[in-house]
């Protein structure tokens, strides 16, 4: 037997019976392929998230009203339109076209207008980190004058592309706090609820069933609607956190009351109990490790309802309101038909909201995997 488990750590490169626990979790998250793509994908977008004033070519203060729903630019290598060819990223400007009959006027390809593009050319000035003071763009045009709409332009002339990556920034953070703050409340006081019994127990379950009994859409826009329109954008994506927050821990709260219920009675808690351990060991030590793997999976799933829910609430205009960027905010403007109709590119947004959610629900399922003692 002891040459077969030598073999086995040999052969695998390493040892499993000396494991510790989130050692053998994270082996088994390896082998979940659509977890692993999920995980991939949201490096990528915190990665945006972190490095947003670099990486996108313009602030969410830069406007140019000649653009007004310019379309999407593609990016080109080489250019064949002169004698010969000529390499170097580049795209074209646009002209403006009036329709004879409806007199829109609409943006068209220019291909004699060149615009040079280039890397880490420099643009308006930023502060990386909240400290580091540079005026360097991933990307941009090399004349600063030139348009750059990769991906098209809004209402007022601005830059999708980097309105989507400076609102990363705000919807992918705002999940994780409001996240953080109703796990806590949902631990807490499911906990004390279910350990503790008696009336602490009763109390609580009143308050939970009271926040449960509200309606969640008019309590959210009416928790929303009341915040002062004074409050800078700031306090108000604080303000939205805790309302997100105060609403999403009593699913929570009830599932780990539950749980400490049936485990409270369990022969290794009252060995925990007769070996002198106090109560806050005995719940964290060894109760709460018992269904980490819920845990886990409700930590990880409650993100994308989060960030749904600031969605919703600043599609609707009671959210995150400008000059704050957000995915929510910026679909706001897909709510005319005849925009979408002549703009489509202002639902991209949505491909974004639609992605970070699929990817943390692809995390949570496999982190539940890779957590469950009985896999």
């Amino acid at each position: 037997m002891t040459s077969t488990l030598n073999e086995q750590t040999s052969s695998s490169g390493f040892d499993r019976d000396r494991a510790s626990q989130w050692r053998l979790v994270w082996w088994r998250f390896r082998k979940h392929r659509l977890a692993m793509a999920g995980l991939v994908t949201l490096g990528v977008f915190y990665f945006v998230a972190l490095f947003g004033p670099f990486l996108a070519p313009y602030s969410t203060s830069a406007f140019d009203s000649d653009y007004i729903y310019a379309p999407p630019q593609t990016l080109s290598v080489v250019d064949t339109s002169g004698d010969g060819w000529d390499w170097g990223l580049h795209t074209y400007g646009y002209e403006l076209e009036q329709d004879p009959d409806t007199f829109a006027l609409t943006h068209t390809k220019d291909e004699d207008r060149k615009v040079d593009v280039g890397f880490f050319v420099k643009g308006e000035p930023y502060t990386l980190f909240g400290v580091i003071e540079w005026d360097r763009h991933l990307i941009g045009p090399k004349d600063a004058d030139e348009p750059l709409y990769l991906l098209g332009a809004d209402r007022r002339g601005r830059d999708l592309l980097s309105l989507m990556i400076h609102g990363t920034r705000i919807s992918m953070t705002i999940g994780l706090v409001g996240v953080a703050m109703a796990f806590a409340f949902g631990i807490v006081l499911g906990g004390i609820s279910g350990y503790v019994g008696g009336k602490t127990d009763t109390l609580i379950q009143r308050v939970v069933e009271f926040f449960m009994s509200l309606p969640t859409l008019p309590l959210w826009l009416g928790l929303a609607a009341a915040l002062p329109r004074d409050w800078s954008p700031l306090q108000r994506y604080f303000a939205i956190t805790v309302i997100l927050a105060t609403i999403a821990w009593t699913d929570l709260a009830r599932v780990v009351r539950g749980r400490f219920l049936s485990l409270r009675t369990e022969e290794f808690v009252a060995s925990a109990r007769l070996d002198g351990s106090k109560r806050r060991r005995v719940i964290f030590r060894h109760m709460l490790p018992s269904f980490t793997s819920h845990l886990i999976a409700s930590l990880t799933l409650s993100i994308p309802a989060m960030i749904l829910a600031e969605t919703a609430l600043s599609f609707l205009g009671l959210g995150l309101q400008a000059p704050v960027v957000s995915w929510g905010v910026l679909l706001e403007q897909a709510q005319n038909f005849r925009v979408l109709q002549d703009a489509p590119w202002l639902l991209l947004p949505g491909l974004a909201v639609v992605v970070s959610v699929l990817a943390l629900n692809f995390v949570g399922d496999g982190l539940r995997d890779a957590a469950d003692p009985y896999k």
